[in-house]
């Protein structure tokens, strides 16, 4: 039997994992990349990406690749935002996958074709059916930009429209929030501003980038398994250990346990708070003008505001109401698969505390073995189809803070062991590094061939 084409859009490292699992299964596809080359928000020539000069891996080398595909021993232990673009493109073109991808060709519109598959319509015009369709446009493109009472006269940015530390030469200036983006970015502006300061809402526990000489996922990965409170517990007390009291650096008291907000990788935030070169300040109330009054009742004078304050979920391709949102997250089992939505998967729209290219080759193997048997095996596409309107626990064990962003988060052992889990209840091949490096070698030898 003949298997039904599929539609990928998007062409960053999930989209591309989607693209090499179908390959491997002899799955048909065709990709659609809006920009002119694979890499996604890691290309910085790629409109709107909120990738910025300082931008780092917070995963280490080798808990970050992608199976059969290992970063070079050349990288360092956190790699540079250029330094994975090259991954991303070495990752392509070893497995020869940029030969089914449309550069500069975005998707307008994807909608239920009411025939269950999809009617995918072009910027280029032209209107095409697929019977699958994956979503892999990421998360990090439609900034959250929140609102304070009062007119603030200097300039205020979101992170996604940060670049360079050049904005804040000769500037007094503050970052709002502390992510990982905004915690990089208030490290910038405390070597380039004339003042820098970064203003939290709430607490959060900081993780060094290297424990004992060791990248922080590596030795946590090389320990013992533990039950999930004993973690907390092992790591809070470590932390306590090497990082101390955060509110000796001016920062609220975290008021949750260690692992229950998104991992903060960070050496160097406290490091500047110690020597004075940025001041941590509570949440904004209102603005003033060029000042900023506080919730302690503080006022600064600023030039420059970058809201380090998130991103909202959207997949604007989609007709409305195709994929239901719950809590601004799109409502999908496992994070991957339509809930009664034949033929729909989307790639990269979870959270999670670990490097995630391993976990996309986890979810595309999944992703193509369901659209297997949407053709060959209909009725264990229905049994699983019916499963599919359940709610899998996905935490491990962890009471994850109230948030928007942890309102689809998920624990990657977890997740990981969910999808292995999966794939042998159905009988679904496994992720196979023997068959990727089979497809390594045809596709080098598919490129000498044309290069002769």
């Amino acid at each position: 039997m003949t298997l039904s084409s599929t539609c990928i859009i998007g062409a960053g490292p999930g989209g591309l994992a989607a693209a090499r699992a179908l390959k491997r299964y002899g799955v048909p596809y065709e990709q659609f990349e809006r920009h002119s080359d694979v890499g996604g928000l890691w290309d910085a020539q790629n409109p709107g990406t909120p990738l910025y000069d300082s931008a780092h891996f917070i995963s280490s080398k080798t808990q970050s690749a992608f199976t059969d595909c290992p970063m070079p021993d050349t990288y360092p232990d956190y790699p540079s935002g250029k330094e994975i673009l090259d991954y991303v493109h070495h990752f392509a073109d070893q497995y020869g996958l940029r030969d089914a991808i449309h550069f500069n060709t975005g998707v307008e519109s994807a909608s239920p074709d009411g025939k269950g598959g999809w009617s995918i319509k072009l910027t280029s015009g032209e209107t095409k059916s697929f019977a699958n369709l994956i979503v892999a446009t990421g998360t990090n493109w439609h900034p959250n930009r929140p609102s304070y009472p009062g007119t603030f006269s200097g300039e205020a940015i979101h992170a996604v429209d940060y670049a360079s530390p050049d904005r804040f030469r000769s500037k007094r200036a503050m970052v709002v929030g502390a992510g990982n983006s905004g915690c990089d970015i208030a490290c910038d502006a405390a070597i380039h501003a004339d003042k820098a300061f970064i203003s939290v809402r709430r607490g959060y526990h900081f993780i060094p980038k290297h424990i004992f000489g060791m990248p922080a996922d590596v030795f946590a990965h090389g320990g013992p398994k533990l039950p999930m409170p004993i973690q907390q517990w092992v790591m809070g007390k470590m932390l306590r250990l090497l990082i101390g009291d955060v509110t000796r650096y001016g920062l609220p008291q975290p008021d949750h346990k260690v692992f229950e907000s998104h991992p903060i990788v960070n050496s160097e935030l406290l490091h500047h708070l110690g020597h004075g070169n940025i001041h941590a300040k509570p949440d904004i109330e209102r603005f003033d003008g060029s000042d900023v009054i506080f919730k302690d009742g503080s006022r600064e004078e600023l030039d420059v505001i970058v809201y380090a304050t998130g991103y909202n979920y959207s997949m604007p391709y989609l007709a409305e109401g195709a994929v239901p949102f719950r809590a601004g997250r799109p409502d999908l089992y496992l994070t991957v698969f339509g809930r009664d939505l034949p033929g729909f998967y989307a790639m990269g729209f979870e959270e999670t505390n670990s490097g995630g290219y391993f976990l996309y080759d986890e979810m595309a193997n999944c992703i193509a073995n369901a659209i297997q048997d949407r053709d060959r095996a209909p009725a264990r596409a229905e049994q699983f189809r019916q499963e599919t309107t359940t709610d899998p626990d996905l935490s491990g064990g962890i009471r994850f803070i109230e948030s928007p962003r942890h309102a689809n988060y998920v624990d990657s052992p977890t997740f990981q062991a969910a999808l292995k889990k999966l794939a042998r209840r159905y009988n679904w091949a496994p992720v196979d590094e023997a068959a990727f490096t089979a497809m390594r070698t045809s596709a080098a030898s598919a490129q000498t061939t044309r290069a002769a």
